[in-house]
């Protein structure tokens, strides 16, 4: 579509209003953690959350952000984060990886490991968020994940025939301990969010993490995009077809027994969570 920068908002903010109305029903009281990086994605998803639920005195907006210790990146995003929550007037919780796990994601990416830097990053954030969300009684952890992360997980995991992490991909249920995540931005694309930022006049960091070459993700957005380019609609089409699939692969494939990490205490599936395997405490 051709659409005027008027339309176009309008556009964006409809499709993102219908997911949140279809799959992460807002109720009374609710508390919203919002994941914020300073990144497009995640500076989109707050800034939306603020604009549509803001005005209820009910609902309260909560924005976290994690400073994994990336020197060069990540303390420019913070400050583009800081000024995005002051022009709002959000509540900004800052955790650290220092802080909470005693060791930066630069120390870490130094060290003999067996995983990509994105691997040991991504699970300690999510610890992080969680932990944070839960202290200040979050009921929903918004993450700024657009149309374009999800047609990567999907295909990401059919090719590594992943069907267990597939399957955690489905709606999400209530368990004691997570906090419900919810993703409004999953049927945006990519550009679309960077578009909506941009003529919003948003605060946004659009420098690339140096450790983000590592992760197998890279080719397979390039992929993707090529795809895209011959094929308009695969993004939407892998996302449709896996929304369809979904319910039977969860019938086929039951939730892991939740439990108890007995390093850390926290909701895991196994004996040790993965946080504390990752850090050398198993």
């Amino acid at each position: 579509m051709h659409l005027c920068k008027k339309h176009f908002v309008e556009d964006v903010e409809r499709k993102i209003k219908l997911t949140i109305r279809k799959e992460y029903s807002v109720r009374k009281n609710d508390v919203i953690a919002v994941a914020l990086s300073g990144g497009k994605d995640s500076s989109v998803a707050l800034y939306i959350m603020h604009k549509i639920l803001g005005n209820r005195p009910d609902i309260e907006i909560v924005a976290i952000s994690v400073d994994e210790g990336i020197q060069g990146y990540r303390p420019h995003s913070l400050e583009v984060a800081k000024n995005l929550t002051k022009m709002l007037g959000v509540r900004h919780i800052i955790k650290s990886f220092t802080e909470v796990h005693g060791v930066t994601m630069d120390e870490l990416a130094a060290m003999d490991r067996e995983k990509g830097a994105c691997s040991y990053c991504g699970v300690l954030r999510k610890n992080i968020l969680n932990r944070t969300a839960l202290e200040i009684g979050a009921t929903k952890l918004v993450t700024g994940h657009n149309l374009d992360d999800e047609a990567q997980t999907i295909l990401l995991n059919h090719l590594r025939g992943d069907v267990e992490r597939m399957a955690r991909l489905a709606p999400p249920a209530a368990i004691e301990g997570l906090v419900l995540r919810a993703k409004p931005l999953r049927n945006i694309p990519e550009k679309e969010v960077a578009l909506y930022a941009l003529v919003n006049s948003l605060p946004v960091d659009f420098s690339e993490c140096p450790y983000a070459g590592e992760a197998l993700r890279g080719e397979i957005r390039e992929l993707l995009n090529n795809f895209e380019a011959k094929h308009p609609g695969t993004k939407y089409s892998l996302l449709r077809g896996f929304d369809k699939l979904v319910g039977a692969l969860i019938k086929e494939m039951p939730p892991a027994k939740i439990g108890k990490c007995r390093i850390c205490g926290e909701t895991c599936t196994e004996d040790v969570c993965q946080a504390c395997k990752l850090l050398g405490r198993a």
